[in-house]
């Protein structure tokens, strides 16, 4: 049975850090009135680097850690929901700029489940005729942030997150996943919109929607219903007990959601890693740059059993059991 093996992490952020004290100097809020809330102290924003830029680094880190040349790869997959354009994708460009002429390239937009899909694709990538890849969550929402929207600009930074996965016949490392959408409530939570500009069409909502808007109520509800139904699928699944799992690593929207989803499953929260008081919510990017630094902190080993498990715009959910 082939299989997806993690042999390498990495993260990259952008050097500016935004305190919740900076964002009060610009809006009606405090560093109280954010951190109680969301956990959130701090995020990462970018000055002059794209979503590619982000990814590109995470990419070179990525190599440079394993000893490989870019020729070596065979697929470059980049989950974002803040491409730089909508076409090349980012993924392109990246493979581009690190002359990875083998590798074929493509984005995903599962927005905040982005990465855990990308993985589960990956997955079956590497069952056929692929040996490695590398699979980046990148985003930069600075570029949908309304920065005078109190209710959606504490809440977002900028990052990416990866990794190296390659064929394995050891170990199976994906043991289970489940992925879920639920598109009837994707008004819940949108960005990005691109206005109709045909010479017969009226759009007078372009600029109102081009930033984040989020029905928060609904999402908090969303999330802490579906996301423990996801979780108990794949442990289901992987024929594993909640006990069984070292750590559950979970996208970082928000620290009432992460502590509420742990109250729901009934496992203590200790088992819940969690880093959002320094970066806020990065999407896609979330989940990956968790990954890394607790694998560098040596709080994640190899041989581990880790849950991971993305949630948000779609909506989507998506939850992978995976053998470190």
């Amino acid at each position: 049975m082939m299989s997806l093996r993690i042999s390498q992490t990495a993260h990259y952020v952008p050097s500016k850090v935004i305190t919740n004290d900076d964002l009060a100097q610009i809006m009606t809020t405090s560093d109280e009135w954010i951190s109680s809330r969301t956990g959130i102290k701090q995020r990462h924003v970018v000055q002059d680097e794209q979503t590619s830029d982000l990814a590109l680094t995470v990419a070179q880190l990525l190599l440079q850690s394993a000893d490989l040349k870019p020729e070596q790869l065979d697929f470059i997959i980049v989950a974002t929901m803040s491409p730089d354009y909508l076409t090349p994708s980012t993924a392109a460009i990246v493979q581009g700029k690190l002359h990875a002429g083998k590798a074929l390239a493509f984005d995903i937009n599962a927005a905040c489940s982005g990465f855990i899909y990308a993985l589960a694709i990956a997955d079956k990538l590497l069952a056929g005729p692929y040996q490695r890849g590398l699979v980046i969550g990148a985003e930069v929402l600075s570029k949908l942030i309304d920065w005078q929207e109190r209710s959606t600009a504490v809440l977002f930074g900028d990052g990416s997150g990866g990794v190296l996965v390659e064929k394995s016949t050891q170990v199976k490392g994906i043991v289970a996943e489940d992925l879920a959408a639920f598109g009837d409530l994707g008004p819940k939570l949108t960005a990005g919109y691109q206005p109709l500009c045909s010479p017969y069409s009226s759009d007078n909502i372009a600029k109102h929607k081009k930033y984040f808007e989020m029905d928060g109520r609904a999402v908090y509800d969303f999330a802490t219903h579906e996301v423990p139904n996801s979780i108990r699928r794949v442990l289901v699944k992987a024929n594993w007990k909640k006990d069984d799992v070292q750590w559950f690593l979970l996208h970082q929207a928000n620290g009432r959601i992460i502590s509420a989803i742990a109250k729901h499953l009934n496992i203590p929260e200790e088992k819940f890693l969690e880093n959002i008081a320094k970066y806020g919510n990065t999407s896609a990017a979330s989940v990956p740059i968790l990954l890394d630094e607790a694998v560098n902190s040596g709080i994640i080993k190899h041989n581990q059993k880790l849950i991971l498990s993305g949630f948000g715009g779609g909506l989507t959910a998506a939850s992978i059991a995976l053998n470190f």
